[in-house]
């Protein structure tokens, strides 16, 4: 049994081949999903997914690197969408400085504006972190997103980050990276996370794992990710599988 956390099938690169991939997922043994909207596009067609797709959810949210294009209508428009049955979490949100399209300050004041939206409707967030690690933790710990808590979405960054992540109510989800040859650091994280705090995603269709990399990612990859941690950790693969099922049901408060 598996939850990918965090897959974009709401995405252009999924427009000719929706149902086989989310068949392909499911014979793979993934039972749950949550599928991210961020924009004007995204956002409707991840409702409509999960409309039409039993065991599978939506996340509405608006991503960093559009914060420029975001207004009170789109603010109000994602505080509407909270109240679907089939959304469980806001996001995905954050900072992204890797790319310019969006001033670090607009950034900063989009990511404040829906952690405030989440405390208001008591939903969990998803964020999103590009280069920008410490303005993150500030703004969590400034807004006390530790009241409605959230996951740290493909979790990159080094261990000693965790801890303040833990404290703040956050869970860690690890994506594709894990499997890299060459990533030391999600491997590091994927040791030491506890247990009832870990998550798996995919991100797809971005961020594919070995042996696909640089392929389109799809959510039924999230069983590589699975067995990655379960090696890196010493357990059984399906094992792992409950456990991060578990607690993505007991995070997004499906029964």
């Amino acid at each position: 049994m598996l939850f990918d956390t965090h897959v974009h099938l709401n995405a252009r690169q999924f427009a000719e081949d929706r149902e086989e991939t989310i068949q392909r997922a499911r014979d793979a043994g993934v039972e749950y999903m949550v599928v991210v909207g961020f924009d004007h596009e995204t956002i409707p067609l991840a409702i409509q997914i999960a409309e039409e797709n039993e065991n599978i959810y939506a996340a509405v949210g608006w991503h960093p690197v559009d914060a420029i294009d975001m207004t009170e209508n789109e603010l109000k428009w994602i505080e509407d969408l909270t109240e679907h049955p089939k959304v469980v979490a806001i996001g995905e949100m954050g900072l992204d400085y890797h790319w310019d399209k969006s001033p670090k300050n607009v950034q900063k004041k989009v990511f404040r504006q829906q952690i405030a939206l989440a405390k208001k409707v008591n939903m969990p967030i998803i964020v999103h972190n590009r280069e920008a690690t410490e303005d993150i933790i500030a703004i969590l710990q400034e807004e006390k997103a530790e009241k409605v808590g959230g996951i740290m979405h493909c979790y990159n960054d080094s261990v000693e980050y965790v801890q303040t992540c833990l404290d703040m109510n956050f869970y860690i989800s690890l994506g594709g990276p894990v499997t890299f040859k060459n990533a030391p650091l999600p491997k590091e994280v994927a040791k030491q996370v506890p247990l009832d705090r870990l998550l798996i995603e995919t991100d797809a269709p971005f961020l594919a794992p070995h042996p696909y990399r640089g392929k389109r990612n799809e959510p039924a990859y999230v069983a590589r990710v699975a067995e990655d941690i379960a090696a890196l950790r010493e357990m059984d693969v399906a094992e792992i599988g409950n456990i991060t099922t578990e607690n993505a049901k007991r995070f997004f408060k499906i029964k």
